[in-house]
């Protein structure tokens, strides 16, 4: 009696089936031509699956992964593990070197499998409809989806090879957990490569796809291992393994051990993100778009940008950098350490001067990735630092004066603007250097009156620094009145000046930009401008060693370096600042608030320069 309602059934159930792809047929005008979409829209080169990128330091090795909307590890199809390709033909597809990308007797057995057992044990989709679902379709269960889904399977089977179809495949299907593919699975249930597995282990996440909740290997192990049963015993019926390899597979005990891709030095990786965008847009046009665009093209412009970024992330590139990592660690650990023992934020920049790279970057205390990055975003007044780029720099290349011409430390005025110096004194005649050494305002103020604020900003503006405004073309420029400022990185770059002979080359983090196969997509085309006379910066040089052996930065010196270098404070001692160099390296540190606060009670303790001689002592020769 059983077998005949058994029976009976299954007619009912092809009968079911019948009217359905007869229904099915009837929405067909419904659904544009699949030769008509495929011929204008969709070819084999341009089927874009989203997958991970990633971050090298300058000895090639991965410190960041970047992911957008997919978690996925692409694997070729050469590098597939033949029994990862036998566990899925053995259970979803086994015709699947004879269909052409639809197989109705599988559609057939499955109706009869599933009625036997009174539940779903065969699905009726060949691999190439689950590709063309992950690919071109939605999972949503309409008449028209399925059509479309089974004309999509036959074109895609005209334009793929079978291999393909199945690297397709093994990277598009969902293991849960927003991990897609199965070398991202592997590496991450595993934390290990797909090629390392053992046949349990394989078998295992072979059955997670199937209903990628009900088999969560995370949260549904046990429902997870009735499944794995399951294939193993269908891949001993294809033959793709022994009874004894099935057997051993049961006896073994898969422990999961979830590992997320590893993310180190996440301030500089945050900072190579934003470089990115740049050196995207200064390759492909964006940037100059935008500089003669008005403010609504703008935006427009940089939303094309940003959706280039993205396909240029998700395309799967390798973004290598100049980070040293152990020049990072030192730096962030130094940097997390004081700023915890005094209460207040900070950044600091290495530049290695001689390669124009950006060798390490601490964006804060306790830094997350995507916080706040003080050290490219945080842009406050740079103090007394701006002197030698806006002010002596510009007067020594203009007027060829010798470092022991005298200048006024008196009061000076100019359009009601009356600057003091430090301590509120004034100190008579003195040497220019000795003025620059003791970083006296009303000597500074002076000398840029005397060369003129358009000539001194037709300096600084060779530095490329992004905040400066129109009215920053004024007298209390010449101490560090900005209306925004500069950031850590941008000041510490300018810098660089001072070790290439009066030369500017804009120091960057990104060296190549490689796609999947080695090909280099982008890179920074180095352009050095130079911004005055090597004279001019032999007695900058001069002046900045003589700030550090005899003037406000005697406590950055350190015994037997050449050190030269430029101290900073805001009014109201909101901002300390320290910026300067040794034979190899240029080195920033800011230390602050977020919100500007008086950091009156460090002062005496001048924690700026103490951070900046620990970590450039540190610093390899």
């Amino acid at each position: 009696m059983k077998t005949s309602t058994g029976y009976v059934f299954i007619m009912f159930l092809m009968i079911v089936f019948i009217i359905l792809l007869s229904s099915t047929m009837h929405q067909a005008n419904n659904v544009k031509s699949v030769e008509t979409v495929l011929e204008n829209e969709v070819h084999i080169d341009s089927i874009k699956i989203p997958q991970n990128s990633y971050i090298y330091d300058k000895n090639g090795e991965r410190f960041s992964t970047l992911k957008l909307e997919e978690n996925r590890k692409y694997i070729d199809y050469e590098d597939i593990p033949e029994l990862v390709i036998q566990a899925f033909l053995s259970t979803e597809d086994q015709q699947f070197y004879e269909h052409k990308g639809v197989d109705i007797s599988s559609i057939v057995r499955a109706l009869i499998v599933n009625a036997k057992s009174n539940n779903i044990e065969e699905g009726a989709s060949t691999l190439t409809q689950q590709v063309v679902r992950n690919i071109y379709l939605s999972h949503e269960q309409t008449y028209n989806r399925k059509l479309s889904e089974v004309l999509y399977s036959y074109q895609l089977e005209k334009e793929y090879s079978k291999n393909d179809i199945l690297e397709l495949y093994i990277n598009t299907i969902y293991f849960h957990n927003s991990i897609y593919g199965f070398e991202t699975a592997s590496q991450t249930y595993f934390g290990k490569s797909s090629k390392e597995l053992t046949l349990a282990e394989l078998s295992f996440l072979a059955a997670v796809p199937a209903n990628p909740s009900h088999y969560d290997p995370l949260t549904n192990k046990e429902n997870t291992h009735l499944r794995q049963q399951w294939i193993l015993n269908k891949m001993v019926e294809a033959e793709a393994i022994t009874e004894k390899d099935r057997e051993k597979a049961l006896l073994q005990d898969v422990e999961i051990n979830f590992t997320e891709p590893s993310e180190y030095y996440s301030d500089y990786a945050h900072y190579i993100e934003h470089e990115l965008k740049q050196l995207i847009a200064s390759k492909e046009g964006y940037q100059q778009k935008m500089e003669t665009a008005d403010e609504k093209k703008k935006g427009t412009i940089q939303k094309e940008l940003n959706k280039r970024v993205n396909e240029i992330l998700q395309s799967g590139v390798h973004i290598v950098t100049s980070m040293d990592p152990v020049i990072q660690e030192q730096a962030a650990a130094n940097l997390n350490d004081k700023l915890k023992r005094w209460n207040v934020q900070g950044a600091a920049v290495i530049i290695d001067h001689a390669k124009n790279s950006i060798a390490a970057m601490s964006g804060g205390k306790d830094y997350q990735k995507y916080d706040f990055n003080r050290a490219f975003q945080a842009f406050r007044q740079p103090g007394s630092t701006i002197k030698p780029l806006l002010v002596f720099g510009p007067y020594m290349d203009q007027t060829k004066t010798s470092l022991k011409a005298h200048i006024s430390t008196d009061q000076f005025c100019r359009n009601g603007y009356c600057p003091s110096n430090a301590e509120g004194g004034y100190y008579g005649s003195t040497t220019i250097k000795n003025a620059f050494a003791q970083s006296y305002n009303t000597a500074a103020v002076r000398l840029f009156d005397q060369v003129g604020i358009p000539t001194a900003f037709s300096y600084l503006e060779k530095f490329g620094f992004s905040q400066i405004q129109p009215e920053d073309y004024s007298h209390p420029a010449a101490i560090g009145g900005f209306s925004h400022g500069m950031s850590p990185l941008e000041l510490t770059r300018a810098y660089t000046v001072f070790s290439n002979d009066g030369h500017f080359t804009k120091a960057r983090g990104i060296k190549q930009v490689k796609d999947n196969n080695g090909n280099i997509l982008y890179e920074w085309k180095n352009n050095s401008e130079p911004i005055w006379e090597k004279e001019t910066n032999d007695k900058l040089r001069t002046m900045l060693q003589k700030a550090v052996t005899d003037g406000t930065g005697q406590y950055a010196n350190i015994s037997g370096d050449n050190i030269g270098g430029k101290t900073g404070t805001t009014n109201n001692t909101f901002d300390l600042w320290f910026v300067g160099y040794n034979d190899r390296f240029t080195t920033g540190v800011w230390i602050g608030q977020d919100t500007p606060a008086t950091l009156q009670h460090l002062q005496s303790s001048r924690p700026h320069l103490g951070l900046w001689k620990d970590i450039v002592s540190q610093l390899p020769q």
